[in-house]
């Protein structure tokens, strides 16, 4: 490795390390999440799936929804506050046709735990 690679791997490294550096960090829900939280992840892993069954690029999604690389990226790192509902399913749709999207309201289920003394 030349004087030239050495330096822009040592660059490269400390943009990784970077903590303002979030691009490629696939998150995760939050710990409560909400409804709608939970909605649009799911929506973002259904998109991330389909990209990784077709085996297509990241390049090759953004075209096929119509969007920026960069905003695809933002869908399949899962960045959901960066999106509404009614986009991801949009994005979606243009994907996984055909698409139904259902609204399933149920109680949710408190586990309690009963203490012996």
């Amino acid at each position: 490795m030349d004087k030239g690679q050495k330096k822009d791997f040592k660059k490269y490294l400390e943009e990784l390390d970077d903590p303002k550096n979030n691009q490629e960090v696939n998150y995760a829900l939050p710990e409560n999440p909400t409804p709608l939280q939970v909605a649009k992840f799911e929506i973002c892993q259904e998109i991330l799936g389909y990209k990784l069954d077709n085996d297509l690029t990241r390049e090759q999604v953004a075209e096929k929804i119509g969007i920026s690389k960069a905003e695809t990226e933002d869908i399949l790192f899962c960045h959901i506050e960066e999106f509404t509902l009614d986009r991801l399913v949009e994005y979606a749709s243009k994907l996984l046709e055909p698409i139904q999207v259902k609204v399933i309201l149920e109680p949710k289920k408190i586990s309690l735990h009963a203490k012996a003394v």
